[in-house]
């Protein structure tokens, strides 16, 4: 059976640092290019940080149609994997939690997030699902919470896809944290055996302000287990080779 090597970084997080972001991008794509990787996932919110206070948020949005977006989006790697990157969003004041779907340096889609936490209230939420491709891969975006619903993943399998991409940020407080360690790959799982969906999940690792985030960035199959995993509380790249659909 075809396979397509699928890669997601677990990063720590750049809060207001789209350079440093933008420099990692570099970094791993090029790994992920050497691996032989057709697609790469970063986590949520991952170019500006994952904002949620509105000051900060607004400051950091970029529209898309933005000569100011032109010029980051001419910084990304131009060759290698497509690439599934998580932004904040602003598109005639309205603020968004997306995903944008890069190949070669062109924006070929994106993703706005449509289940919001209540901490998240800043943003839009998003009301379409697409489906992408790549080496015959198809695929959909599900953002973090996203996946708690199993009409978000049933989106996506509806479009003829065979695995959701999952960009995530489980930055939460220690006690949180501690009490959904081992929660966040058991709901995904649920959303893999309702559907017969794969998934790859991109997370970040770190701490900051009593706040704690281990991971997962991991692949889970259509049975909802967990076939690949980075170790928790470390960066990394995580490369897995996925069946394809004939």
């Amino acid at each position: 059976m075809k396979t397509v090597r699928i890669a997601a970084a677990q990063t720590v997080e750049f809060r207001e640092d789209i350079e440093a972001a933008l420099n990692c991008v570099a970094d791993v794509g090029a790994r992920a290019e050497s691996e032989g990787a057709s697609l790469l996932c970063f986590p949520e919110g991952f170019l500006q940080g994952y904002l949620t206070d509105e000051a900060p948020a607004r400051r950091n949005a970029l529209d898309l149609a933005s000569p100011a977006f032109g010029v980051l989006l001419n910084q990304l790697p131009k060759t290698g994997p497509m690439i599934v990157m998580g932004l904040i969003e602003v598109e005639q004041g309205r603020l968004f939690n997306t995903a944008i779907v890069v190949d070669r340096g062109t924006v070929i889609g994106r993703y706005r997030k449509a289940h919001l936490l209540e901490g998240e209230q800043i943003f839009d939420a998003g009301g379409d699902s697409h489906v992408f491709e790549i080496a015959g891969l198809r695929f959909g975006i599900n953002i973090c919470y996203d996946t708690s619903f199993p009409e978000a993943a049933r989106k996506v399998a509806d479009l003829g896809a065979s695995l959701i991409v999952c960009p995530a940020n489980n930055m939460c407080r220690r006690k949180t944290a501690e009490a959904l360690k081992d929660a966040h790959n058991s709901i995904r799982g649920e959303r893999c055996r309702e559907t017969g969906l794969w998934l790859v999940s991109a997370d970040v690792t770190g701490e900051r302000d009593g706040r704690i985030s281990w991971g997962p960035t991991a692949v889970l199959n259509p049975a909802g287990e967990v076939v690949a995993q980075l170790p928790l509380e470390k960066t990394g790249l995580l490369l897995f080779d996925i069946p394809c659909r004939p």
